[in-house]
């Protein structure tokens, strides 16, 4: 059953956000409508090819894609200036902004921007970010993104080193009575969405393993049949 009342809604539910980084982006629209029936969010993949080493869409084509997106829209900003930014994609409508840590100048300005402009609010760390850079801003967050890739690129393999810190940021948000979606996004396939859900993850960005698939609605309804035992 797909979650419709929000990033907040009950943490014991999984949530599936398809990203559409590596779909045909002038049929972005249909491939919305056609997934929203099986999915939560849409993950939208936000790049400048200067904090990471690709380029997707600019400011003015996202807005575009958040107004007429049927699905509510988990932007993922992969760029140097978060601080400027992320505050813009949540006036523009965007249900939940998150930023890179590794990005961020003054983070609690950003924050307080992007959850005034009506979006809840993500941090997201790299591989190589240790958990520990994030625990002091957790009761700030509504969402905690860990990257299970390097960012830039879909269609990558699931790093399982990143599976110990996974389990570890779910033992400092209970430790600390959070409520609190924790987000794994790199690699997310029917094998993998098991170990990010038993390591304590409950909401999952996949593509390709998406996209790539003959019927993307039965691959959604499969993944989060997989998550939800």
């Amino acid at each position: 059953m797909v979650n419709r009342a929000g990033l907040m809604g009950d943490m014991a539910n999984i949530y599936l956000n398809p990203s559409v980084l590596n779909t045909n982006w002038d049929e972005l629209p249909q491939i919305i409508s056609q997934i929203k029936a099986d999915s939560d969010f849409v993950h939208l993949d936000v790049m400048d090819n200067k904090f990471v080493p690709n380029q997707t869409f600019t400011f003015e084509r996202a807005k575009e894609i958040i107004s007429k997106s049927t699905l509510p829209v988990d932007a993922h900003l992969m760029i140097i200036d978060p601080d400027e930014m992320a505050p813009k994609y949540a006036k523009a409508g965007a249900a939940s902004v998150t930023v890179h840590l590794e990005a961020v100048k003054d983070f609690a300005r950003t924050i307080n921007e992007i959850r005034i402009n009506g979006a809840k609010v993500g941090v997201a760390l790299k591989p190589k970010t240790q958990l520990v850079d994030v625990i002091p801003y957790l009761p700030d967050l509504d969402l905690l993104l860990i990257m299970t890739v390097e960012p830039g690129f879909g269609g990558q393999s699931f790093m399982e080193d990143q599976v110990a810190k996974i389990r570890a940021a779910r033992f400092e948000i209970e430790k600390l009575n959070l409520q609190i979606l924790l987000q794994v996004d790199g690699g997310i396939t029917k094998e993998t969405i098991k170990i990010a859900k038993d390591a304590g993850a409950n909401c999952f960005v996949a593509g390709n393993a998406v996209f790539k698939s003959e019927n993307p609605n039965e691959t959604l309804q499969q993944l989060r049949a997989i998550a939800s035992i």
